[in-house]
């Protein structure tokens, strides 16, 4: 590639992905996020919970018509604290799931993965080191909306480092196996060169 292309995506990866430490004219090839089916699942597992805590103490109030003011009071403080706990449970899994990407630079792959609000681990691996890229669909419900497991296998330590809940496109996976490919040519003609200069 040419090196001034190279610099304007490199300069452009560092603006747009400032949490990933780049390398001089390292720039991101592939940036995958969790499928979009889960954070449907969030928004409305949020919305349900919400809807039946409201429908469960309308049903309380409407059988209960002899409540003192003090019982409404009560009913009232627990609707909001049930309803306070729900959204704040959606907002969680909310950030859990924007914490959660891979991309794929021309070097390397940045892992970084969210399980809590207190918990996240970043993963980075050398294109040379994958041994293989494959993308899973087990199952009827990723088949149907179009997301899966992405698999990476490093060599040597039998590492196998997955994005789960991944709406890749195939496209995509031989974007990065050619990626591995041209990466591991690099660095076998790095490595003839050094044992050349040094004979």
């Amino acid at each position: 590639m040419d090196e001034s292309l190279a610099k304007v995506r490199h300069d452009r990866s560092q603006k747009d992905f400032p949490m990933l430490r780049l390398e001089e004219d390292e720039y991101v090839e592939i940036a995958l996020s969790r499928a979009r089916i889960c954070l449907l699942a969030i928004l409305g597992g949020t919305a349900l919970g919400v809807i039946v805590i409201l429908l469960v103490f309308l049903f309380i109030l409407m059988g209960q018509e002899t409540i003192d003011e003090m019982g409404r009071n009560f009913m009232f403080i627990m609707l909001v604290a049930l309803l306070g706990v729900a959204i704040i449970s959606g907002l969680i899994a909310l950030k859990v799931y924007r914490g959660n990407k891979l991309f794929v630079t021309n070097r390397r792959v940045f892992q970084l993965l969210t399980t809590s609000l207190v918990s996240s681990s970043m993963n980075v691996i050398d294109l040379p080191s994958i041994e293989d890229a494959s993308f899973h669909q087990d199952g009827i419900l990723p088949r149907m909306f179009h997301y899966g497991t992405l698999r990476l296998a490093t060599v040597g330590d039998e590492t196998t480092y997955t994005f789960k809940y991944s709406d890749v496109k195939p496209e995509q996976v031989d974007h990065i196996s050619r990626l591995v490919t041209e990466a591991k040519e690099a660095l076998r003609k790095k490595q003839l060169a050094e044992l050349n200069g040094s004979n």
